[in-house]
């Protein structure tokens, strides 16, 4: 069972099974748990070769057990998803944890910033359950519709869900509309039905100043 024990902090109750969480972000717990590093962050051998080809950094650990375990990372606000049969896309960073009714895996979703090679994969979470991912601030969730699609920056993208087509416009943002920024530019477009969580703050990003 997932609950927020404060708008920074998770608390997972756990009856004998099992949790997957960012590797350290334990700070807490009551009871007795086990914990076991998993190498990769994705499913299998294919995931851990996609994160290395890719430079995707997700060390994820697994906690199993009897009790309550508390998480929380650089006192970052954490926001609770349900999952329910469709799949997750979100940052690496963004992911928390995920509940055992999940698998984490890897997608291919463009071109981001190719030139250095970073960015052309995102993690996905799909299953029945819940997962806990972070942002800079309290997140603000977006729904997108046929009749309004939206358009991110990619600093303050944290995740999305839903029918959504996913597509990137290179060579203009929100600063170089204003004059300001430089170096290779991108936004992020989403067409179709579903919901995109962003947060009030831009992290810094492969695609130069945005």
């Amino acid at each position: 069972m997932f609950r927020l024990q404060s708008s920074k902090v998770l608390a997972v109750d756990m009856t004998g099974d099992a949790v997957k969480a960012k590797n350290g972000s334990m700070v807490a717990y009551d009871g007795e748990m086990a914990f076991k590093k998993l190498s990769g962050g994705g499913e299998g051998i294919r995931g851990m070769v996609t994160r290395r080809l890719t430079g995707e950094q997700m060390t994820l650990m697994e906690v199993k057990g009897r009790g309550t375990c508390w998480f929380a990372d650089r006192a970052s606000e954490i926001n609770l998803v349900s999952v329910q049969g469709d799949k997750l896309y979100v940052e690496s960073s963004n992911l928390l944890a995920t509940d055992a009714g999940l698998r984490t895996g890897t997608e291919f979703t463009g071109l981001r910033g190719a030139s250095q090679g970073n960015g052309l994969f995102t993690t996905t979470v799909e299953g029945h359950g819940h997962a806990a991912i972070m942002s800079d601030g309290p997140a603000v969730v977006l729904r997108v519709s046929a009749q309004y699609p939206l358009t991110v920056d990619p600093g303050a993208y944290v995740a999305h869900q839903g029918n959504l087509r996913q597509s990137f416009q290179s060579g203009v943002t929100f600063r170089t509309l204003l004059g300001e920024g430089g170096g290779e530019a991108f936004q992020m477009r989403f067409e179709g039905d579903g919901l995109v969580y962003v947060q009030p703050s831009e992290r810094n990003t492969i695609a130069g100043d945005v």
